[in-house]
């Protein structure tokens, strides 16, 4: 076994849960060493077993693996096997777990280190491909009951080490998949009716126009194959002029004309269209006093936030200002007649990635963080085409952390800082976006800052940031 501790640019990760020594739980791994020459990669370890329990009925298989995005390849396994386990293997002539690609050993009679050293056949992708071990428990009839990974470090093909640029593993955020895709299209249309009157017209005065925005918004859903609709909600709102009464009949009735005619238009099932009604839109008129320039607005606004009766408040300041009430009734009323909707529907889910990805390219809104993530996974982390994809999943969702926190990611792999240190602005305060932080800090050159940060993570648990922490101090060892 060779002593080759960080050969060939191998960076040592730390042990991320199990221990002070140990990769994955009961393996801890002294040494290791990755080495190329010519046509052939070495991988060569020194595996300390020797505090692996393993149950009368279970079995333990170890194996080293190497991954650089959607390339890997499996090492050979070291398999260990409680008693009962591994005579039922014995008398029924099976093979082991990885079926023969393993060593194999009944757990009483494993030896407390195993040498490791594999020669493979080199290929281009194993460059900056990261060494991993994988630990899977199986019980009874073969059924994996448990499996964890664990880093052991990154191979640089470059054998001047003291040259190596360190880039720490970044960690993006897996969204959790909606079990359904809630969505909405809202807007007002202001819809005239004739004085005291409830019955709509659709010609008169701007009707025609105000009916086709609502007809417009329910098309543009309703003749999507992948959305259903699932509520069309309309609330109607009236002036505050006239009895507050008489208002209030206005608009339950005004707001079921509207419901009974796009009612007759779409034929909707019982229930899809609900109503909601505001006699007098006061939110409205102050919204509007607020915005202008009228005489006396600090006393009307006022006026309208005080708690007098509606028609009170409404005379109130018809008599105390005459010339600014009907200003108001000219300019600001109109529009404080009208009906809010809005239409809500579900978007199917899209499991295909081929269909993922042209949905992305046509109507990116439709997919949920979960799918964008889906497709992330198709392609060369650092690409174009998986840059994209995080872009356009912030794009569609500016506000979620997940989504901010994957677009910082693939801004600092490509070294926009500007960019990166936008989105972690909205990344939130998690461990995952302090260790990216922390990342954006080393890519900058600044490992004093990135050490906080990783340290903020590990001490909040991720188990990166300490492998992390720990690549950086054999890196100053250098």
């Amino acid at each position: 076994m060779r002593n080759t501790f960080l050969t060939t640019a191998l960076l040592l990760a730390a042990p991320l849960m199990w221990g002070e020594d140990q990769i994955v739980q009961g393996v801890s791994v002294p040494e290791f060493g990755i080495s190329h020459s010519g046509d052939y990669l070495t991988v060569d370890m020194t595996l300390d077993l020797s505090d692996m329990k393993v149950g009368n009925n279970k079995a333990v298989l170890i194996t080293p693996i190497l991954v650089n995005g959607n390339d890997s390849t499996l090492l050979q396994g070291v398999g260990v096997y409680g008693r009962r386990r591994f005579y039922y293997y014995v008398r029924n002539g099976k093979s082991m777990l990885s079926d023969g690609n393993e060593v194999s050993y009944q757990s009483s009679k494993r030896p407390d280190v195993y040498d490791f050293d594999q020669i493979l056949k080199y290929e281009d992708w194993m460059d900056g491909a990261n060494l991993e071990l994988r630990r899977q428990v199986y019980g009874c009839c073969n059924t994996l009951e448990d499996e964890q990974f664990g880093l052991l470090g990154l191979f640089s093909d470059d054998k001047r080490t003291d040259q190596i640029e360190f880039f720490p593993p970044l960690v993006f955020a897996e969204p959790k998949g909606e079990v359904e895709k809630h969505r909405a299209l809202e807007g007002s249309a202001f819809i005239d009716f004739p004085v005291d009157q409830t019955v709509i017209y659709p010609d008169y005065r701007r009707n025609t126009t105000e009916l086709a925005k609502i007809q417009a918004t329910i098309d543009s859903v309703r003749n999507d194959k992948d959305v259903t609709i699932t509520q069309v909600w309309l609330k109607g709102f009236a002036s505050p002029e006239s009895p507050y009464k008489h208002n209030t009949d206005l608009a339950i009735g005004r707001t079921a004309a509207l419901k009974n005619y796009i009612q007759q238009l779409y034929h909707f099932a019982p229930g899809i269209i609900a109503t909601d009604f505001e006699p007098e839109d006061w939110a409205g008129l102050r919204k509007f006093v607020t915005n202008s320039n009228i005489n006396h607005r600090e006393e009307i606004l006022s006026l309208i936030d005080s708690d007098m009766e509606p028609d009170a408040k409404e005379a109130r300041i018809k008599k105390m200002f005459p010339a600014e009430y009907k200003f108001m009734l000219q300019n600001f009323y109109p529009a404080l007649r009208h009906t809010d909707y809005r239409i809500a529907y579900d978007i199917r889910q899209f499991n295909d990635i081929d269909e993922i990805r042209e949905i992305m390219r046509t109507q990116p809104q439709k997919l949920g963080l979960n799918e964008f993530y889906l497709l992330s996974e198709q392609y060369e982390p650092g690409s174009d085409e998986f840059t994209d994809v995080f872009e356009t999943a912030v794009r569609m969702y500016p506000d979620d952390e997940a989504a901010n926190l994957n677009a910082a990611n693939a801004a600092i792999r490509r070294d926009d800082f500007a960019t990166a240190e936008r989105y972690l602005k909205r990344a939130g305060d998690s461990a995952e976006a302090d260790y990216a932080r922390g990342a954006l800090e080393v890519r900058r050159g600044d490992y004093e800052a990135a050490q906080k940060w990783f340290e903020k993570a590990s001490e909040a648990g991720l188990p990166q940031a300490r492998a992390t922490l720990f690549q950086m101090s054999q890196i100053k060892k250098k």
